[in-house]
């Protein structure tokens, strides 16, 4: 399953969510092993399956420790490198918007996203029973979220909750997953415009297999 040093084993795929947890390393700032694994193979074989049953990536190995969810991992290594200044400390009173944002993220908008992609929104009679509510309403809070950053979502400070936050707008925007908003698109553009998302793209581009 991994060492117990503090080695830090990133399992992703260039064309994954892993886009996400590489552009936090690169924010981190410590030295990590990448292990490039492919869909339908490598992913899905015994050795991968031993340290994730899912068969997902992205997937962390830290001091013997495996995380997994690209959301938890970003939480996880902020909390883990707290002298990298990605996350409140637990007695900063922004440590609640902190994770209130992360974790509307990582449910509400990942579950109205993935839903409406598939069709599969729920009917607005049966609203009260997904915790989205609606897509609508779900973007509309991201938009209001969004363009109070000021200009990260914990005002001056960069947090890890602008990383997780910030790629699925970024991604919502890109595949049109979401509907364009003026808020979206200025937030996306200070985003993209920090080095270690311009290192991380970087990384994760030169690792996509030519076409043709």
């Amino acid at each position: 399953m991994g060492s117990t040093t503090e080695e830090i084993v990133f399992y992703t795929n260039p064309m994954s969510r892993g886009r996400i947890v590489r552009w936090m390393l690169e924010e981190l700032g410590q030295p990590y092993r990448t292990e490039v694994l492919e869909y339908g193979q490598s992913m899905k074989g015994p050795d991968f399956l031993a340290i994730n049953p899912m068969g997902k990536v992205p997937t962390l190995v830290h001091r013997g420790v495996v995380v997994t969810e690209a959301a938890a991992i970003c939480a996880y290594l902020a909390d883990a490198f707290p002298a990298a200044g990605l996350a409140p400390a637990l007695d900063d009173p922004l440590r609640g918007s902190y994770l209130r944002w992360l974790f509307f993220a990582a449910g509400p908008v990942e579950a109205a996203v993935s839903a409406k992609a598939l069709g599969l929104l729920a009917p607005l009679e049966k609203a009260g029973t997904v915790g989205y509510g609606s897509f609508e309403q779900t973007i509309d809070t991201l938009e209001q979220l969004a363009a109070s950053a000021s200009p990260w979502l914990l005002g001056e400070r960069f947090s890890a909750a602008d990383v997780y936050v910030g790629s699925q707008i970024v991604w919502g925007q890109m595949f049109k997953s979401m509907p364009a908003r003026d808020a979206f698109a200025a937030y996306g553009e200070r985003l993209r415009a920090r080095p270690a998302w311009q290192r991380a793209s970087a990384l994760d581009d030169a690792l996509i297999p030519p076409r043709g």
